[in-house]
């Protein structure tokens, strides 16, 4: 854009008219005209006005520089400002899914505690039906992180990520010796196997409480 065009878009984005301007600077209409249709320059003189006018530089209004800078900023913050409203939403929508999952869970748990004692329901029924839940609920989870994974914040989660995996290990640690001593001394191995449900449920927890403050957890 050179100097003429420059100085019809100043003007026009000031809302003023020829008329207008040559008055606040001093001079004739056509003057401002043959400005504009590149006839002639602005004296020295009324450079510093027309700058005070329009609210720009010297350097702005003869080279266009800073214009054009100005222009690429802002549409690079659009950009991020964009990008950001949809990590966002991707991120709420990753949670919900994650949290459906875990009731999912909670239910499965419930039915299958309650199901045989309290309602005489056939245990393999009963166990299908468990399982079904599990498998839906499982579903959901790895639906949602897949969908919804972002890559933005990998190199700044790593710490947190690595701390996911520590406190992860320590609890099925936790599961693991609880789980081998409670079966040995009841020998009920057809029921302390859900722990490992619990395990899985409390693992999809802590999962969500990290996706909740803005840590991507990696999957394995």
């Amino acid at each position: 854009m050179n100097i003429e065009e420059r100085l019809y878009e100043l003007r026009k984005s000031k809302n003023l008219s020829q008329e207008e301007l040559a008055q606040r600077l001093g001079v004739t209409r056509q003057t401002v005209s043959k400005w504009e249709t590149g006839q002639s320059t602005p004296d020295f003189g009324k450079i510093i006005p027309l700058c005070e006018i329009y609210g720009i530089t010297a350097d702005e209004l003869l080279s266009g520089k800073a214009r054009e800078t100005n222009a690429e900023l802002h549409n690079e913050f659009e950009e991020i400002h964009k990008q950001s409203i949809l990590s966002n939403k991707n991120r709420t929508k990753k949670a919900m899914g994650i949290s459906i999952g875990v009731l999912l869970y909670f239910i499965a748990v419930a039915w299958i505690i309650i199901s045989i004692p309290f309602y005489g329901i056939d245990p393999v029924l009963s166990s299908g039906i468990f399982m079904l839940i599990c498998g839906v609920a499982t579903f959901v989870i790895v639906f949602s992180v897949m969908l919804f994974k972002t890559e933005e914040k990998k190199a700044k989660s790593l710490p947190k990520n690595r701390m996911f995996k520590q406190i992860t290990k320590i609890i099925a640690l936790i599961v693991l010796a609880i789980y081998l001593a409670v079966s040995f001394l009841t020998m009920a191995w057809h029921i302390t196997w859900i722990m490992w449900i619990v395990y899985a449920l409390v693992v999809q927890i802590i999962r969500l409480i990290f996706s909740l403050r803005g840590v991507e957890v990696e999957e394995e």
